[in-house]
């Protein structure tokens, strides 16, 4: 059985789904090798423009898997230490790639969000979440951190950090709702609806500009790091000079004066 399963329902969309549901979907390090395969599949498709990320089953994912790990790939010859930081940065880095993906990734957060999972979730560009999602940060409650797959740079990015501090420090758990209340998802949709609504989610995104959603995701992330307002708008300067060139809005114009949708070709 496929850990993790890619399906393109709609024109331009993408699907990626965690499909280990008898584990609620939890990061074994074979389960982690798919995802990179699915998510370099998906990236390099240049016909998908956005991509849902889900889980099957009732869960998103409920982070490392504590009882069968499976192996490190890539690690013959390797001492302890030397395989211990390579599994690190293996389970770690699947957050940068989901963000490095050119379209942006809307997760569709079906039930439990635990530790690694709660972080996979993290790492899209959009959060929705069922009734049944439930988050957690579970490391720090397993006797180690709350420091893991970027945890510690996203969610305070995302929430604040007195609520990042309190989620972090403490394992608590929390669900649909109270995500939706401190900003951890956009919105909360009834159970057996949230793939559909990010499916619909994906369709508005499909509808526009397929380089200025690319560019838009690209400036967000990077303005999220860089040191200066001034230097953010200098950025986005840039990026809508290089959008003019598409000929995007002139094909806006037309389609106002015509009444119609545009159809945008880049």
């Amino acid at each position: 059985m496929a850990l993790v399963l890619v399906d393109k329902p709609r024109d331009h969309v993408g699907v990626i789904t965690l499909n280990k549901p008898e584990r609620l979907n939890s990061m074994s390090f074979g389960l982690v090798e798919a995802l990179y395969g699915a998510i370099d599949e998906v990236a390099a498709d240049n016909d998908t423009w956005v991509v849902v990320l889900t889980g099957a089953g009732r869960g998103f994912c409920s982070g490392l898997d504590l009882e069968d790990r499976g192996d490190v790939p890539g690690v013959e010859g390797m001492g302890f230490s030397r395989l211990a930081m390579k599994a690190m940065d293996y389970m770690s880095d699947v957050v940068p790639a989901l963000r490095a993906m050119p379209q942006p990734v809307i997760a569709a957060i079906n039930g439990p969000a635990y530790g690694g999972g709660m972080c996979l979730a993290l790492g899209a560009d959009v959060r929705l979440a069922g009734e049944a999602a439930v988050f957690s940060s579970a490391g720090i409650v397993n006797g180690l951190t709350s420091t893991e797959l970027g945890a510690t740079w996203l969610l305070p990015r995302a929430v604040g950090t007195s609520n990042s501090a309190e989620l972090l420090l403490t394992g608590k758990e929390i669900d649909a709702r109270e995500a939706e209340r401190i900003g951890l998802v956009s919105r909360v949709v009834a159970d057996g609806a949230v793939v559909d609504e990010a499916l619909a989610v994906a369709e508005r995104m499909c509808e526009l500009s397929p380089f200025g959603i690319q560019m838009t995701k690209r400036t967000m992330w990077a303005n999220l790091e860089i040191g200066s307002l001034t230097a953010a708008i200098d950025l986005e300067n840039r990026n809508q000079l290089l959008a003019g060139y598409t000929g995007n809005l002139d094909e806006a114009i037309a389609a106002f004066h015509e009444k119609r949708k545009p159809n945008y070709q880049e």
